[in-house]
């Protein structure tokens, strides 16, 4: 079976990345707790004219404890990308948005999000676990 190339990526940036941490005492607790900080995802998009579509993909890391001391991490990666005449199914552009184009830029997104935690401070971080876009959109339509 030949898959079709339903969309083309014209342009991806790093819309927005920040790093808070209030100061020395919030960044060496975050040291101990870094373990417990979570990875969210959210995807959203945008239309643009001729078939054009912003799909930004943000990336949160965050302690979802109640604690005083804590760091706020996130970017926001957008993709510009164009979608073919022949994409006119609603489950199909669903599909490209929240699957394949995220699926595709995964490891810049994750390539980045790193250096943004290793500049901050945060050399050990990495990423244990590759995110599911297919499992993801199952889950949200299942």
């Amino acid at each position: 079976m030949m898959m079709t190339k339903k969309f083309k990526i014209l342009a991806k940036f790093i819309k927005d990345a920040s790093s808070e941490t209030a100061n020395i005492e919030t960044y060496l607790f975050v040291k101990e707790t870094i373990s417990k900080y979570q990875l969210n995802i959210d995807i959203n998009s945008k239309a643009l004219k001729n078939k054009l579509i912003e799909v930004n993909i943000t990336l949160k890391f965050e302690d979802k404890e109640p604690n005083e001391k804590k760091s706020h991490f996130e970017i926001i990666y957008s993709v510009i990308i164009k979608i073919d005449d022949d994409v006119k199914d609603k489950k199909d552009l669903e599909k490209i948005i929240l699957c394949e184009v995220p699926t595709k830029i995964y490891p810049q997104l994750e390539a980045s999000f790193l250096n943004l935690m290793h500049n901050s401070g945060h050399e050990n971080i990495k990423l244990e676990k590759k995110i599911d876009f297919n499992k993801l959109y199952n889950e949200r339509f299942n």
